[in-house]
């Protein structure tokens, strides 16, 4: 069977779609549909590109696995994406319908679960009750669409003569019997990738056969190991790819074409983490005659580099995007075109797509045009440096030229200004800092901290939100198709569960419809103990960002026409815009039509979601086990969550999430209010509420299951609604060596020597 790339994927599903869609047609299974259009011996990649057209809601199955048209659908058989839960049970989630209309969830029994996974597309059918007591839907499971992964990462242990694996997480509460371990010779506590031969149900045992053993549990990168094949994260590039990324830097001259805009000349900075190896933007900005500004943002031109359908943009379009662990970086592109060719090294020669946008000293947008250009950065800062410059710009006149002085001082003022007229137009700002692990040379934690969100960060966000909403009304005013970066409108129930909430916690609030009331509930709760938890409900009630070619705008950002344009070294979207508006600029007919989008904005969204977890998992294993070593250190935290079975609580000064379970809590037997969000001692009427301050020990860790438990240290409770927390250790009890406020360096990939950058807005997912 031939490999598919991306035009043979659209160019069948095309196909696919005309044959089901025709009047005469009459339901077949997949493999008829492959009879029909002469691809028997290519029925695998039919059957493939079926699966995508259902779980893009534009076929559905029918009886007996029959393709249908979607609007000929069975309505009580649905197609949507599995959850299990530790008892056996699970829930499917359903894709919202053309409409917009978002469909509840569908609890499965465990009975009626079969073999599902998490993340499996599922095809279910729907029962006719409720469970008992609520008005949840229930339903069953009739057949597994897709497979979300046959492979898995546990922790290998032998019981009885026999091999098993304690899957990783919470997937599979019990273990994997493996057949013939030996053959791979795991040792007890090693982690080993398994695949999965006979997945768990209700009514049978898991099994399944080791395929490598990554190492001993705790030992250097054997957690990062597990992560990129938990999730399947991307290895090595191709030799191909490698050797079209070396003829393209023998290629390169620094020469300047006629059909490039030569900016070589024109005062232009970077600003950057101080760890950074690429740099894909830079800046530019002056003054008009008319009083207005004019903007300069300039992109690493990525697109010239790599040619569409190269074996470069095969690897590029796969991977979708870098994927940022705390001890490494998997990039999108080959480091010869990342960190070399494409990257806007200062004094170097550069190639760009240069957007100029027009502002008046208002911030009032006026016009904003383009160019393929070329620029030579004359300086690089890191943030550290802008935001020393910011509270001092004195000492700074004898290290900088005047034009760069003037620069500086010109971009606050301009990035404060449009931050501003943000603001007042009702975009909004949640304070959920990303966590980052501080490593020593070695690649060991030696804590953690939250990164920060200072001024510096904040101009080249504005920055780049101005160059990515100029290009996507650019291209949307010329009729050319492009995946927008789509945040859709919150569910109104969520909503309405969120203004319940924030009213229970005592600050009282309108319908948080109003995205005006949501803006300020936030700034109220900015520094008050109760600012994570109720981010966290906001965030939750939001919708998830992702790409498409539809334009439905972007909510958080109030923004009608959004795009990703401004980081096309990391992320596959911008690449495509890149291309759409050379196009524009030559001419030329578009490279993509809406059809292609569609595929290819969701795959993006998807290989986007597998990055974050993937990364966010590995953070919090990294935690976990340097606390593992920490049994009994105490810290301050504050209380995130209330619940009927206890406490969640972070600390304050290392960012560390736990639970404090009821039965922990010995001095009184406390009862749950959920109005109030607290636990009240009967006898004693001692109360946790949500932040609350506490102090806390750690009490138990467990790496496999990603759990950690805290227990109160008594007496120590801060009962103050409205005490502003900060990050620091507490005076009575210094933290214990390894809880560093400095940041150290940080450590080399011990696989390829990647250097992890710093967050900055390179991780920005606006």
């Amino acid at each position: 069977m031939k490999s598919e790339s991306h035009t043979d994927r659209s160019d069948l599903e095309q196909q696919i779609l005309r044959v089901v869609l025709s009047p005469d047609y009459k339901p077949v299974k997949p493999k008829g549909i492959a009879k029909k259009l002469g691809l028997v011996e290519d029925k695998v990649m039919v059957r493939k590109a079926i699966k995508r057209l259902v779980r893009a809601q534009k076929l559905g199955y029918g009886s007996n696995h029959l393709v249908t048209p979607v609007e000929s659908r069975d309505e009580n058989r649905m197609t949507g994406i599995f959850r299990r839960t530790r008892n056996g049970s699970g829930y499917v989630r359903l894709p919202p319908r053309p409409s917009g209309e978002i469909l509840p969830d569908i609890h499965i029994d465990a009975r009626y679960a079969t073999d599902a996974s998490s993340g499996d597309t599922v095809l279910i059918r729907l029962l006719q009750k409720s469970r008992r007591g609520t008005d949840s839907l229930e339903g069953e499971v009739l057949e597994i669409v897709e497979r979300d992964t046959h492979q898995f990462v546990g922790t290998y242990f032998e019981e009885a003569g026999m091999g098993f694996a304690q899957i990783n997480g919470t997937l599979f509460s019990k273990p994997i019997s493996l057949g013939d371990p030996g053959a791979k010779g795991p040792s007890t506590d090693d982690k080993v990738v398994i695949e999965m031969v006979r997945f768990p149900s209700h009514f049978h045992s898991g099994e399944g056969v080791i395929l490598r053993v990554l190492g001993p549990r705790g030992a250097p990168g054997v957690y990062t190991q597990s992560i990129i094949h938990e999730y399947d994260l991307p290895g090595e590039f191709a030799q191909d790819a490698l050797e079209e990324a070396r003829n393209q830097a023998e290629k390169f001259d620094e020469s300047i074409g006629i059909d490039r805009l030569d900016l070589t000349e024109v005062t232009i900075i970077t600003i950057d983490p101080a760890t950074a190896r690429d740099f894909d933007d830079a800046i530019s900005l002056r003054g008009l005659e008319n009083g207005h500004w004019q903007l300069g943002v300039h992109i690493a031109d990525v697109s010239h580099f790599v040619p569409p359908g190269s074996a470069l943009d095969r690897e590029a379009q796969d991977r979708s995007t870098s994927t940022y662990l705390p001890d490494m970086v998997i990039p999108m592109l080959p480091e010869i075109i990342s960190n070399n060719l494409a990257s806007l090294q200062p004094g170097h020669v550069r190639y760009t797509m240069s957007v100029f946008i027009e502002f008046t000293d208002e911030g009032t947008f006026i016009a904003a045009d383009a160019h393929s250009a070329a620029i030579k950065s004359c300086r690089r800062f890191n943030y550290e440096e802008v935001d020393q410059y910011l509270d001092d710009p004195e000492p700074w006149r004898e290290k900088l030229s005047g034009e760069v002085h003037s620069l500086l001082k010109n971009m606050h003022t301009l990035a404060m200004t449009l931050r501003h007229r943000r603001l007042e137009r009702g975009s909004l700002e949640l304070t959920m800092n990303d966590v980052e692990i501080d490593l020593d040379h070695y690649g060991r934690v030696t804590g953690a901290h939250f990164e920060e969100n200072t001024e510096s960060h904040q101009m080249i966000e504005e920055f780049m939100l101005a160059a990515n909403e100029a290009v996507a009304r650019t291209l949307s005013e010329k009729g050319i198709d492009f995946p927008h970066r789509v945040h859709p409108l919150p569910d109104p129930r969520k909503l309405k569960l969120l203004t319940e909430f924030v009213n229970e916690l005592g600050l009282e609030t309108g319908s948080l419809e109003n995205r005006f009331a949501l803006q300020q509930l936030l700034n109220r709760v900015k520094g008050r103990p109760e600012q994570h938890a109720v981010n966290f409900a906001v965030l939750r009630a939001m919708s998830r960002a992702v790409y498409s070619p539809e334009d439905a705008g972007h909510y958080a950002l109030a923004s009608d026409c959004y795009c990703h344009f401004t980081s096309p070294i990391r992320r596959y979207p911008d690449l495509i815009l890149h291309r759409q508006l050379f196009s524009l600029l030559t001419s030329k007919p578009p490279r993509y039509h809406f059809n292609d989008l569609v595929t290819l904005s969701q795959h993006c969204s998807e290989r986007e979601r597998r990055a974050e977890a993937a990364e966010r998992d590995l953070i919090k294993i990294k935690l976990l086990h340097y606390l593992a070593s920490r049994i009994g250190e105490e810290f301050e935290a504050i209380i995130t969550g209330v619940e009927s079975f206890g406490l969640f609580a972070q600390g304050t000064y290392l960012p560390a999430e736990g639970m404090v379970h009821i039965s922990s809590l010995g001095d009184d037997f406390y009862t749950f209010e959920r109005d109030s969000h607290s636990l009240t001692g009967r006898r004693t009427g001692n109360t946790y509420r949500l932040g609350d301050v506490i102090h806390v020990v750690v009490a138990r860790v467990d790496e496999d299951q990603r759990q950690l438990d805290f227990r109160i240290v008594k007496g120590e409770r801060k009962d103050s609604p409205n005490r502003t927390h900060t990050n620091k250790p507490t005076q009575k009890r210094h933290p214990k060596k390894g809880f560093r406020k400095k940041k150290p360096a940080k450590a080399k990939s011990k696989k390829s020597g990647k250097k992890r950058p710093k967050s900055g807005h390179r991780r920005k997912r606006r």
